[in-house]
C-alpha cells in the first residue's frame, strides 16, 4: 500500500510518520503531484496558521490538486479545517472540499484549547474499535460546528465537529498521532478504508 503524506511545510509530519511505523507502514512525505495522485490513501496534515498554510498550497499547486484526489484523504487538525470552504482564521480561503465556515471560540474560555477530551456520536468505520467518550488529542483554536458531514462530536464551550467526512474525505481535529492506542487504531482503520 502507498501511503502519502502532503508535504508543504506546515504539518506535523514526524510524528505522522512515527505513529505509521509503530505498525510496520513508512508513509512517503512528498509534495510531487504524481506521487500524490498515485497513492493509496493521502494524509493531509496541519499545524499552524491558515493563511500562511493556503499560501503554500497555492504556490506548490497543491490547491487544486487536493481538492480532486480520489483516494481516501485524511486531514489533521489544520488539514482538516483547510478542506472546507472558509475559516475565520485570517478571513482565509479554504480548498472548498467541505462547504462549511471554521469558527473561533469565544474568548468565554481558554484559547487554543490543549489537551484530552473526549469524543462521541461517532458514525463512520473511521472509529472502529474505538469507544465512545473514548479521549482523543486536540490543541486548536478553530472548530468546524455541528454539520450534517460531522461523524465525531465533541464538546468545548459548544459541541462540534470533532471529525467530519464527505465522500472520500475525512477531516479529525484532533491529534491520532498524539492519541495514545485509539489515534493509532484510527490510524489503522483509515488505511483499511
Amino acid at each position: 500500500m502507498k501511503i502519502v503524506q502532503i508535504d508543504y511545510g506546515a504539518g506535523n509530519v514526524k510524528n505522522i510518520q512515527f505513529a505509521f511505523e509503530r505498525f510496520g507502514y513508512l508513509p512517503k512525505l512528498t509534495s510531487d503531484i504524481d506521487e500524490i495522485r498515485e497513492a493509496d490513501k493521502v494524509i493531509f496534515p496541519g499545524v499552524g496558521e491558515a493563511s500562511n498554510a493556503m499560501d503554500k498550497l497555492k504556490k506548490s499547486g497543491l490547491d487544486r490538486i487536493i481538492p480532486a484526489l480520489k483516494q481516501p484523504v485524511l486531514g489533521i487538525c489544520l488539514g482538516m479545517q483547510l478542506l472546507c470552504e472558509l475559516t475565520e482564521e485570517n478571513s482565509t480561503t479554504g480548498l472548498g472540499v467541505f462547504p462549511l465556515q471554521v469558527k473561533r471560540f469565544s474568548n468565554a474560555v481558554k484559547v487554543p484549547q490543549i489537551g484530552w477530551n473526549k469524543i462521541y456520536g461517532l458514525k463512520s468505520q473511521l472509529f472502529d474499535a474505538i469507544s465512545e467518550n473514548e479521549y482523543m488529542y486536540l490543541v486548536h483554536s478553530y472548530y468546524v460546528p455541528l454539520c450534517e458531514e460531522t461523524i465525531a462530536r465533541c464538546d468545548y464551550e459548544l459541541p462540534y465537529s470533532a471529525a467530519i467526512k464527505r465522500d472520500n474525505f475525512y477531516g479529525v481535529q484532533f491529534h491520532p498521532e498524539k492519541s495514545s492506542a485509539a489515534g493509532e487504531q484510527l490510524l489503522k482503520n483509515f488505511l483499511a478504508l
